[in-house]
């Protein structure tokens, strides 16, 4: 399955671009979830939510849907990230398994400054659970600096079938080898002069792509970042090609 989304769904230029107008706040969400498949959490980076948060958000949704957690700066931007166990562990006891069903993968978004040391990323690698409660948990790693296009970071990653997260950027280096039985992509340069974001023709690239990928597994497409109020745009249009 291709899943396709955006990141967050409160965004005050939305109101213009992407709700219908008067829409309450409080239903900005089920109205963005009727028209995506997935969303990427966001507010978990910068402070702690509530089980009741992540309960609401869950019954919120369809059946089916899934969202993405981003997990916390204390718990992945570190200058040493084998300090970061504490900080893990209280992420996953804050009441992300409220979800249930619709938890779908933790995104780890690594500092832009952070560069690839094997032992440390290994040892990270080990304080990652495997699961939370019962459920199986998927985790997938951004990484921002170019030491990590190291042959060994990959291997790492594919041995701990973590999936390192392909992000189209001005910024930071692609990476777009699969490495885990998920793919997670992070595509950022939708243009504010583009109605749907990206164009027709971009769009079926990554569509091809996405479509390679899902040969291995489930795939998670989000638009995110760029000219932020064309991303509902651009995943509305990415959905449309994958029906067609």
């Amino acid at each position: 399955m291709i899943r396709v989304g955006i990141g967050g769904w409160n965004y005050e230029p939305w109101e213009e671009s992407f709700y219908p107008p008067k829409l309450a706040a409080t239903k900005q969400l089920e109205y963005a979830a009727s028209k995506v498949t997935t969303i990427e959490i966001n507010a978990t980076f910068y402070r702690t939510q509530s089980a009741a948060s992540f309960k609401k958000w869950a019954s919120a949704t369809p059946e089916g849907f899934m969202f993405s957690v981003k997990a916390p700066r204390a718990a992945v931007q570190r200058k040493d990230l084998r300090e970061a166990a504490q900080s893990i562990e209280w992420f996953f006891n804050s009441g992300v398994g409220e979800l249930g069903s619709k938890l779908g993968p933790i995104f780890w978004q690594m500092a832009p400054y952070k560069k690839f040391d094997l032992a440390e990323m290994t040892a990270y690698f080990d304080m990652l659970p495997e699961k939370l409660g019962k459920a199986k948990l998927r985790h997938a790693l951004e990484v921002r600096h170019a030491s990590f296009t190291d042959a060994a970071f990959l291997n790492l990653a594919k041995a701990r079938n973590i999936a390192v997260a392909t992000v189209e950027s001005e910024k930071h280096p692609l990476i777009a080898a699969p490495t885990a039985d998920f793919a997670y992509a992070r595509l950022e340069l939708t243009q504010a002069d583009e109605p749907t974001g990206y164009s027709k023709s971009a769009l079926k690239k990554w569509l091809k792509t996405a479509r390679d990928w899902e040969k291995s597994g489930e795939v998670f497409l989000y638009f995110i970042s760029g000219a932020k109020e064309r991303n509902p745009a651009a995943a509305m249009a990415m959905l449309e090609l994958l029906r067609s």
